[in-house]
């Protein structure tokens, strides 16, 4: 992925190595500082606006990057949201291989983020919540998942691409876990 039209972060920030850090208190506010903007961007066009990825899991390790994704009710309104975003500086990149969730180049004059929009509902969305909500629950696992990146990023400090790659069995299997969790859950309510 080293086409810059494709890609939502800068060539020059692609160039940067793989660094996980300590987990930074400032992380919300910096999440706060972008979600103000967007907000005040896209008024009732966002339904909601989510601090997800390992920045919104306190105590985890992370790259210094905040993951925002922009709730829209629904795909119909896109047009509108890729308008209002570029007049602030946003450029859309497309969906990026990942049917439902549309990424954004962020503009600079924010902290470092991530900038995605999905409809409610949507699957890359609902992803996003239930991992960052799984490992905010689970001490553990966050601890688990947080061993795994600083493993991953001294072993591909220059591949952001194996980097994220070497994440996803470990995503899958908590997201896996949480969905037969809930389907037990509500089996148990039918039942009950």
């Amino acid at each position: 992925m080293n086409d810059p039209r494709i890609d939502p972060i800068s060539p020059e920030q692609r160039a940067e190595p793989v660094v996980v850090v300590a987990y930074d208190p400032a992380w919300p506010a910096s999440f706060e500082r972008v979600r103000a903007v967007v907000a005040a961007a896209l008024g009732d066009l966002a339904v909601g606006i989510e601090h997800v990825g390992s920045t919104a899991v306190p105590g985890l390790e992370a790259k210094p990057i905040v993951d925002v994704d922009v709730v829209i009710r629904r795909t119909g309104d896109l047009d509108d949201v890729v308008r209002r975003l570029a007049e602030i500086g946003y450029t859309h990149l497309g969906d990026l291989g990942i049917v439902g969730r549309e990424a954004f180049r962020a503009t600079k004059e924010l902290p470092r983020h991530h900038l995605y929009v999905c409809a409610s509902g949507a699957p890359p969305l609902q992803a996003h919540l239930i991992l960052r909500d799984a490992l905010r629950d689970d001490p553990a696992l966050a601890a688990q998942y947080g061993r795994l990146k600083r493993e991953l990023a001294e072993r591909y400090r220059d591949d952001r691409d194996a980097y994220a790659e070497g994440k996803s069995a470990f995503i899958t299997a908590v997201l896996l876990r949480e969905r037969d969790g809930r389907d037990k859950r509500a089996s148990r309510r039918r039942r009950g």
